[in-house]
């Protein structure tokens, strides 16, 4: 980041700061999550991706949506290993995808450490409330 804002000033280029992120969404960037959060702001889990990915599973074929879990133990390693990754590394770390919206593992990500969840409006208040109830 830092080498982004010598070569703008050195240009001339006028330029605010802001807030670099990553999607994580491949086994592969779960891995090196750690290296890749001290190279950004922000992560943002993409758990729908990273869900087909880690399971190997092609999420638009619905011959295959018995076996297509989100809730698989790979899968929440997985975003456990980012957010204290992400952490580590000095990025916030946010979940995406339709898991986000997910309340039945709202505690579970609260309980993890993530920093934020991102929801489509729908899901906005189910989320909230279930965030209420962990008081």
């Amino acid at each position: 980041m830092a080498e982004v804002k010598a070569e703008l000033s050195a240009e001339g280029i006028a330029y605010k700061d802001v807030e670099i992120g990553i999607m994580i969404e491949t086994p592969a960037a779960v891995w090196i999550s750690e290296e890749l959060g001290r190279e950004v702001d922000f992560f943002s889990i993409g758990t729908n991706d990273l869900t087909q990915y880690t399971l190997a599973i092609d999420r638009q074929n619905a011959k295959l949506d018995s076996i297509n879990d989100s809730h698989h133990p790979a899968v929440l390693r997985s975003i456990q290993t980012v957010i204290k990754n992400g952490h580590k590394g000095g990025a916030w770390v946010g979940i995406c995808g339709e898991l986000g919206a997910d309340t039945t593992l709202t505690k579970t990500f609260i309980e993890m450490g993530i920093d934020e969840l991102s929801v489509s409006p729908s899901f906005l208040l189910p989320v909230r409330d279930a965030v209420r109830k962990l008081d």
